[in-house]
């Protein structure tokens, strides 16, 4: 079992990334450990987003869900702060002795791609989602695989 780790505030002086949840995962739904955290303009109380981050290789982690998924409310888009949460992670995903993570998207999600191009993100594939997964929908049918190297 994996050991989850205490976070305060971690920031880059534009952003801080506040954790509000973590959980142990649960094996037997294929729920896999996790953080998620708020974001927030820095030193304010203005959630622009979230950001969690996922802890395993599971096929699904590794192949639809990524260990990496971000999300800016509307308003604040456009100011690159998915891509500088992303780098703010970094430091949580090498405490936990990871060297490269998985990121997916949607392919028609070109503000996630760009996010993914912007920290360095290599482009691996897009992929069908298997109708049978629980990941699968009519809006979500494939995903973009990007691998980061920390």
């Amino acid at each position: 079992m994996v050991e989850l780790k205490e976070y305060n505030i971690l920031d880059d002086g534009e952003i801080d990334v506040i954790l509000y949840k973590k959980s142990n995962g649960d094996a037997l739904k294929d729920f896999s450990p996790e953080y998620k955290f708020h974001i927030l303009l820095h030193e304010s109380d203005i959630v622009i987003g979230h950001i969690n981050f996922r802890l395993g290789d599971t096929e699904k982690i590794l192949k639809y869900i990524g260990h990496i998924g971000y999300g800016i409310d509307e308003q604040y888009r456009g100011n690159k702060y998915a891509a500088k949460a992303c780098k703010i992670i970094r430091k949580v995903a090498k405490e936990h002795g990871m060297e490269k993570v998985i990121i997916t998207c949607n392919p028609d999600n070109y503000a996630s791609r760009k996010t993914c191009e912007t920290i360095g993100a290599r482009f691996i594939e897009v992929v069908d989602i298997p109708e049978t997964s629980d990941v699968y929908s009519l809006n979500e049918t494939q995903k973009c695989r990007y691998e980061w190297e920390l």
